[in-house]
């Protein structure tokens, strides 16, 4: 009895209600309805941050040469999208929902998160932070302010 006891004091919550057959949902946020993101990508106690100078013509940009094409930027916490020639978007490639970066699918408009399938536009006026880029001779710049 004693060890039941000493279990259930220390065990995580959802473990204990999980092991007693009480499931925990957890809502799943639409686009409209989640919250501002904060914007990670910014130095702790720092309100700005240097722009991000990217050269294109690396290998490793490779998947931005087609207009369509796009790259989850995991080393800056980006998403980078071609939507132009002239064009190079770029937003924060944290889930509004809960967090998740490192799962995300472009279907051509839209980002979608692989953890709960909640769907972002590529537009700059939707809930995934849009960051201020230029796109000239193939050198790509993010603003982050």
């Amino acid at each position: 009895m004693g060890n039941r006891r000493s279990f259930l004091k220390t065990a995580c919550k959802p473990i204990v209600l999980a092991s007693l057959g009480i499931s925990i949902l957890e809502a799943c946020a639409t686009e409209e309805m989640s919250d501002s993101p904060t914007n990670s990508s910014l130095s702790p106690g720092s309100d700005k941050k240097e722009p991000l100078v990217i050269n294109l013509n690396s290998s490793l940009f490779s998947d931005l040469t087609e207009v369509g094409g796009w790259l989850n930027y995991t080393k800056h916490d980006l998403l980078l999208v071609r939507i132009s020639d002239e064009e190079i978007r770029a937003f924060d490639n944290r889930c509004p929902h809960q967090g998740n970066r490192d799962q995300w699918e472009y279907d051509g408009s839209n980002f979608t998160c692989q953890y709960h399938f909640n769907s972002y536009s590529n537009s700059c006026t939707g809930s995934l932070t849009c960051y201020q880029t230029t796109f000239e001779d193939n050198i790509l710049t993010i603003s982050f302010e």
